[in-house]
């Protein structure tokens, strides 16, 4: 007798290539482009993760991208004064300041760390959230954020697949054009834009879906993939009890599981051995011991040590100097004590 299936399980595609610490990776998109990332910066992979803040659309994420490929610098007239800050409607609220010059500053320190890293990338991951846009009255350009600034002066609309094909189209030809060797992996956010309404918010997911089904298709499995982040939580995940209290976002349980299939299905398998080392570096750094004076406390410093210059032997471009810092600096206070 077969045994009973609770679960639908989705199919990973067998992508041809993967990668590891010796890469760089830029995130850009929606928050649950941020949950990944933050996974990865967590574990000292090389990471640029959302330069812009949380971009929610896909014409918000390419004007992103362009504006780094050109690394353009923005100008008093880019901002807008509102509820005493100072705003870029191509940027998320996190680079709003009171003052126009630090926002400026923010903005444009961002813009050249993040152009560079973009040009020197290996891998690039988009993830989309929403096909939905705002579009403001007075000039007709398209918003990445509302920043609280009454509905009236905004067009809501939703963008088609043709739309986005042809400008994503172009693109990624500029973005080779700069970088040839970078691969494009493409998300679709499984967090549900409630606001939009379920109706349109399934319309919007399936918008996005097909457009980078186009995407891929145009420009083949060499340079560019999808990773199906929505259909595991749509299919595999199909429990509330794994959504936040919002019932729209998603829970630490949910993000472990969509890495667990990500790193397997994208990360080398030295990699992945290195990240379980690490994980295990950065658990021991938040460690709070009983009695620091002791000498079990002391082998624990040690080990970890010299477990952080093996690994730094073994692969170079893997920075682990802080978490080093702070074991030498618990040493040096363990010897200390230990000679009163």
């Amino acid at each position: 007798m077969n045994s009973a299936k609770f679960q639908t399980i989705v199919d990973i595609p067998d992508y041809p290539w993967k990668t590891g610490y010796e890469n760089k990776h830029v995130f850009m998109g929606s928050c649950f482009t941020e949950n990944v990332g933050e996974r990865m910066a967590g574990l000292k992979f090389p990471v640029d993760i959302n330069p812009f803040g949380i971009l929610y659309n896909p014409f918000s994420v390419a004007n992103g991208l362009e504006i780094l490929l050109n690394e353009r610098e923005f100008k008093k007239a880019d901002l807008i004064q509102h509820n005493g800050l100072w705003h870029s409607f191509s940027h998320h609220g996190r680079f709003s300041a009171m003052q126009e010059e630090e926002a400026l500053a923010k903005i444009n320190k961002r813009i050249k760390l993040s152009s560079v890293f973009l040009k020197e990338a290996d891998y690039l991951f988009i993830t989309f959230g929403t096909a939905w846009i705002y579009r403001r009255k007075k000039t007709g350009e398209v918003v990445a954020n509302c920043h609280k600034i009454p509905a009236r002066e905004f067009v809501r609309e939703r963008l088609s697949v043709t739309q986005m094909l042809e400008k994503y189209t172009e693109l990624l030809k500029a973005l080779w054009a700069n970088n040839p060797d970078l691969k494009v992996v493409f998300t679709v956010s499984p967090i549900r834009h409630w606001k939009d309404g379920a109706i349109e918010n399934q319309r919007s997911k399936a918008t996005l879906l097909l457009l980078v089904d186009e995407l891929v298709s145009r420009f083949g499995n060499d340079k560019t993939a999808y990773f199906p982040s929505y259909e595991i939580v749509m299919d595999e995940l199909r429990d509330y009890r794994f959504y936040a209290e919002d019932m729209l976002h998603l829970t630490n349980v949910a993000v472990n599981h969509i890495w667990g299939i990500f790193e397997k299905a994208l990360l080398t398998e030295q990699s992945r051995l290195v990240a379980r080392e690490v994980q295990k570096i950065r658990n021991a750094v938040n460690h709070r011991p009983i009695n620091n004076a002791s000498s079990g406390f002391g082998r624990f410093l040690e080990s970890f040590l010299k477990k952080i210059t093996e690994l730094e032997s073994k692969m170079p471009f893997l920075d682990l100097s802080s978490e080093k810092e702070y074991f030498m600096k618990q040493n040096r206070s363990f010897n200390f004590n230990s000679l009163k």
